[in-house]
């Protein structure tokens, strides 16, 4: 990929969109969390533990190449992101649980993103020719910066000047939209001359990951009686996760292209996929609301 855009256009993109989210933090969505302890923990437990082992699962038995698969399980043990947040207020979803999430997954993706990566490639163990693929301690710093960094900077803004902030917070957003539209674009024209086998490769698990990703978000919280709209903001928020933070650690931290083409894929096909999810959802009547728990002296 051309050298300017991965130097300085992609850090530059990632860091409006961490921003942006930085913007609609505040210490509240952290501290939510003892409120909304089962459908946090559930959600957490489904970002973190079983989606990299999903999706483990889906590149092994399908045989994918091995760098592509390692760029597959960057994807999954990135967290959820902004448009998660979108789906989830047009489908009826606790939005501001998708925040608190959202929140929660950033820092965490810190210790868990490396991990999953270097753990993926001593087990899938990708060509020698692809270079040096894994997150040392250098690298996680890199990590570190490119996720909380812009993040904590929006907070602080969001703290000093709450009117700039709920004003920038719209532009921002929009801006968003366009830098991860342009990201994904770039990462797959980078990559044009293979593309079609790329999208022959990586579709079909790319598009089955995106399925399980929101299958697992909504029904492993409705199994333990998290409530319904919890568990739609649970499915977006596993089920849409941060392409362009995995494109940029996977181009600037890593340095290996192959390594972007995963997210770039799903980061295109995830869209007509969250969106059935959500028609789905609105019409079998999950995202309306429960009836109150009757009292004791109407039970």
């Amino acid at each position: 990929m051309d050298s300017v855009l991965t130097s300085v256009g992609l850090p530059v993109a990632l860091a409006v969109i961490m921003f942006g989210l930085g913007l609609t933090l505040t210490t509240e969505d952290f501290r939510r969390t003892a409120r909304q302890p089962r459908a946090v923990g559930v959600a957490l437990a489904a970002q973190v533990v079983l989606l990299p082992a999903i999706c483990l699962g889906l590149v092994v038995a399908l045989g994918l190449d091995p760098l592509l698969a390692v760029g597959m399980m960057l994807l999954a043990a990135s967290p959820g992101g902004t448009t998660a947040n979108l789906f989830s207020h047009l489908f009826r979803g606790d939005v501001a649980l998708n925040i608190t999430l959202t929140a929660i997954n950033s820092v965490l993706a810190v210790l868990t993103l490396p991990l999953v990566v270097n753990l993926a490639v001593a087990v899938l163990e990708p060509p020698a020719a692809a270079g040096a693929v894994g997150l040392e301690f250098g690298k996680t710093l890199q990590v570190f910066a490119v996720v909380l960094v812009p993040v904590a900077i929006g907070m602080v803004v969001r703290r000093m000047a709450p009117g700039f902030a709920e004003r920038a917070e719209g532009p921002v957003r929009v801006l968003s939209a366009v830098v991860l539209v342009a990201v994904i674009v770039g990462a797959i024209l980078a990559e044009r001359e293979s593309i079609g086998g790329y999208l022959a490769d990586i579709g079909l698990v790319a598009a089955l990951f995106c399925v399980c990703s929101l299958a697992v978000g909504y029904l492993l919280p409705r199994l333990v009686r998290v409530g319904r709209r919890q568990a739609i903001a649970s499915s977006f928020e596993v089920g849409i996760h941060n392409s362009t933070l995995a494109i940029a650690v996977a181009l600037s931290v890593l340095g290996n292209e192959r390594l972007a083409v995963p997210a770039a894929v799903y980061g295109v096909i995830m869209f007509p996929i969250a969106l059935a999810a959500g028609f789905l959802f609105v019409r079998t009547g999950a995202g309306t609301p429960e009836p109150a728990p009757r009292s004791a002296s109407e039970a």
